[in-house]
């Protein structure tokens, strides 16, 4: 057995004890007196911890669920000690971003639903109260970490301004000025406050202006790379994510609803996409999934018009896909990326009505791309995926043209 196979079988033979060893304490949960019951769920959220996607799969049925809806209506398992269970359940599930549903399908989240909407219309004017906790202690931090990161998930549900606005921007001001919240906790605020923005486009001047998300966007990912040890080996990794990666995907998740959504356009959001770069080039190695999330984003700055094109060419954007699209292990989707950008680049330079609204300054951008792609030897490349287009093709993606010369920034 080579070594590889055995380090898979050594995690099979952890993941199926861990599973075996939750679903055993789970079990024991209504025999206990409730301190006992405490003590179980501390051991059980430490197991969850540990666990992978396919693990929570297999634990977290609808049946589970229902179990625990059965063990509160018979009085065995209080809601306090479920609620203990399910918030931790919860926060691993969003931070190693493990997707599945049983648990909308069962009756214990009709039961909660049921709750949190009579809870809503006794006491709206206490929302978000256990956000704006200013306690910096462990324990507090963690309770507001959580409470944040469960309205992140929330989703585009359409909610009052009055209910939300005045307390979410207090959070993040008061941050701002004092640092009291974890990274994942101020992400999700932000991320709560992106959602809203599906639904209320007044917010972008809030966003951008008043909070300046793209300043802290960008100190943001620039803290957040310094704490990841980007040469690690993703086979030496542990098997669960680690937070700061995780905070990272969902910080360019959110880069990614600004870009393909939000119209206005300052210095700081330029400063931004040179974040971006640097989150890039440190992840190109050993952490695809960042990797693919900085390919994303830096596509959708391209779509975006308001996006001044400058920008791409200051942070060196040109050169670094050049390179990429020059490297045999680049997929298809990353290629597919960086021939979309090239092409609204490309378009975007052609047309006189593009934000670009200085003639000389329009026809200068262009010269320098061209040199900059034919120094790369870009014109090369791109003449000679023809065999990609099949593939862009049969994914849907009709409107890339097939001319070549449509992706060149000629006269």
């Amino acid at each position: 057995m080579s070594l590889s196979n055995a380090d898979k079988c050594e995690k099979g033979v952890h993941a199926k004890a861990r599973t075996e060893q939750f679903s055993k304490l789970f079990c024991e949960l209504e025999h206990c007196r409730e301190d006992e019951q405490i003590q179980k769920i501390k051991e059980m959220n430490g197991l969850i911890d540990e666990m992978n996607g396919k693990e929570f799969e297999s634990i977290f049925t609808k049946d589970l669920y229902n179990k625990i809806q059965q063990m509160i209506e018979e009085k065995t398992l209080s809601w306090r000690n479920a609620t203990l269970l399910l918030k931790h359940v919860g926060y691993c599930k969003e931070l190693k971003h493990i997707s599945f549903y049983s648990f909308n399908y069962s009756s214990l989240s009709e039961r909660m639903r049921g709750m949190i909407i009579d809870e809503n219309e006794k006491k709206k004017e206490k929302k978000m109260k256990i956000a704006l906790k200013k306690d910096e202690t462990e324990e507090a931090q963690k309770e507001v970490e959580m409470a944040l990161l469960a309205l992140s998930n929330i989703g585009n549900w359409e909610i009052e301004q009055e209910l939300y606005l005045n307390e979410i921007t207090e959070i993040i001001r008061y941050h701002q000025e004092h640092h009291n919240l974890t990274r994942l906790a101020y992400q999700s605020a932000w991320q709560f406050l992106f959602y809203r923005l599906i639904r209320d486009k007044s917010l972008e001047e809030v966003i951008v202006n008043e909070l300046h998300f793209g300043r802290e966007a960008a100190r943001e990912l620039e803290d957040l790379s310094k704490s990841v040890d980007w040469k690690r080996k993703e086979e030496r990794r542990k098997e669960t994510k680690v937070k700061e990666v995780s905070v990272i995907k969902r910080w360019l998740d959110v880069i990614d609803n600004y870009f393909s959504s939000c119209e206005l356009w300052n210095k700081e959001l330029a400063g931004l996409i040179g974040s971006i770069v640097q989150v890039f080039l440190a992840s190109r190695d050993n952490y695809k999934e960042i990797l693919n999330g900085c390919f994303n984003t830096l596509r959708y700055a391209a779509d975006n018009r308001n996006v001044k094109i400058d920008a791409f060419v200051k942070e060196g954007i040109i050169v670094l896909f050049s390179e990429e699209m020059n490297q045999s292990t680049l997929d298809d989707e990353n290629m597919l990326n960086c021939l979309y950008f090239f092409l609204n680049i490309s378009e975007r330079l052609k047309e006189k009505k593009d934000e670009e609204t200085d003639e000389t300054k329009r026809k200068e951008l262009k010269k320098k791309i061209f040199e900059k792609m034919e120094e790369e030897g870009l014109e090369d490349i791109i003449a000679s995926l023809y065999g990609f287009i099949s593939f862009v093709n049969k994914n849907g993606y009709r409107d890339i043209s097939k001319n070549t010369s449509d992706y060149f920034v000629n006269d």
